[in-house]
């Protein structure tokens, strides 16, 4: 790394390098306290559930996936043997995330984009990404948003009730279950789904690295809870250094205070953070004048620009890639480059950590030939410069080389409504 840029990062508290496995065990001692009902980061909430010892047939579910910045919604068949049909698909904006919305406002919308699913089906699969705590019948009590989601009046309240009260009202006729559930739970389901006949894992672990950070892992029992999914909700991790870009940077969130590793990892926040980075070198001298000049006019900066730097730092067609192309003189391109990419390997290990930690607390993954399956979501995790494969490298080393764990990282298209869709029918 250049030494200017070393220097920057170390002077501003950011910790490029850190240690994956200091992480991992901080995360794992604070699932554990969690566990026994002592005062933790993360919430590790009970599910109740494990994946079905069967294939589900001849069954049709609605689904809803409600997170991020997306509100989707479709039908789910499970024909004869077991092979899944999505279809009447739609996607629309989350509520919530353009203007505070009411309790009744809210779920109100939830409605009119159920709209054309009404009478379809008699069971709900609700994928609902925000923390919850859920219920023993299923249902989920909203703790608090995340990613943005204005709708204040809603925590605290049974969501999968207020919904079908909700629908009921505008004319749905029968409504049997809805079954609410995160999307780390419907990764984890979905990789039980997706496992080819004759493959035999271990246990199962849902990562979901996009908009938002989280885990799922099946906890085995002990003395506190029965063998179930637990949903950590990693984003809220506190183990971990806050740069002064990402104090910075959080002062300008909902709750400043709050999801202090989801704000450093994932793709809702990296791209204003990357411009905070930017904009601050830009204003200690790291760059020529004329580059910092244009850097410092830059309104606002996505996960997606800083990414299509990364791929392709000498197209000038992107954003950062033209000021560069434009301005830049010496090593501007360099320096912004390799700032950039300690954002992005940064985030690769924190992602990392809380694998390892999950994979610890499974206890399962010690034969090779029964792995962990780790079904990792999200577009930052896919689509962003080398994440994952940096996180797949750092698992080989932490899990296989340092602790003979075994484990195998899948994916595959419509993975998260697969699994709410089996939890809609469990």
């Amino acid at each position: 790394m250049n030494s200017n840029v070393a220097a920057f990062l170390s002077r501003h508290n950011f910790v490029c390098h850190e240690d994956i496995n200091t992480v991992a065990s901080a995360i794992y001692n604070d699932m554990n306290r969690g566990l026994s009902g002592k005062e933790s980061d993360e919430d590790m909430i009970s599910t109740f559930c494990l994946p079905p010892e069967t294939k589900v047939k001849n069954k049709t579910v609605i689904v809803i996936d409600a997170g991020g910045t997306n509100f989707r919604s479709c039908l789910v068949t499970f024909d004869a043997d077991g092979n899944a049909a999505i279809s009447e698909m739609e996607k629309t904006k989350m509520p919530g995330v353009e203007k505070e919305l009411s309790k009744k406002e809210f779920f109100a919308q939830f409605a009119e984009n159920l709209d054309h699913l009404k009478n379809k089906a008699d069971c709900i699969g609700f994928c609902f990404s925000y923390p919850m705590k859920i219920t023993e019948d299923g249902d989920g009590i909203l703790l608090g948003f995340s990613k943005e989601v204005k709708a204040p009046e809603v925590v605290g309240s049974k969501v999968g009730e207020c919904l079908k009260q909700e629908l009921l009202s505008r004319g749905w006729a029968k409504i049997d279950k809805i079954m609410l559930l995160n999307d780390t739970v419907a990764a984890l389901l979905a990789g039980h789904v997706i496992a080819p006949s004759g493959k035999n894992y271990s246990s199962y672990i849902g990562l979901i690295l996009g908009t938002g950070l989280n885990a799922a892992y099946i906890q085995p029992e002990n003395e506190f809870v029965k063998k179930q999914i637990v949903v950590c909700e990693s984003g809220k991790t506190r183990a971990v250094t806050r740069s002064d870009f990402d104090i910075e940077f959080a002062k300008t969130t909902v709750n400043p205070e709050a999801f202090y590793m989801e704000k450093s990892c994932s793709g809702a926040y990296l791209g204003p953070v990357a411009k905070i980075i930017i904009q601050t070198a830009a204003k200690e001298g790291l760059f020529s004048k004329k580059t910092g000049d244009e850097l410092a006019k830059i309104q606002s900066l996505s996960l997606i620009d800083m990414d299509q730097y990364l791929h392709k730092p000498k197209d000038a067609s992107s954003v950062l890639g033209k000021i560069i192309a434009e301005n830049a003189s010496g090593e501007d391109g360099e320096i912004l480059f390799e700032l950039l990419d300690a954002l992005v390997e940064r985030s690769a290990r924190r992602a990392a950590a809380i694998l390892v930690a999950c994979s610890m607390q499974s206890g399962e993954g010690k034969n090779a030939s029964s792995p962990i399956c780790i079904l990792c979501n999200g577009t930052t995790f896919h689509k962003t410069y080398k994440i994952r494969a940096r996180v797949m490298g750092y698992l080989e080393e932490l899990l296989t080389v340092q602790r003979s764990l075994y484990w195998e990282v899948v994916w595959q298209d419509n993975d998260i409504t697969l699994g709410t869709a089996i939890a809609g029918l469990i």
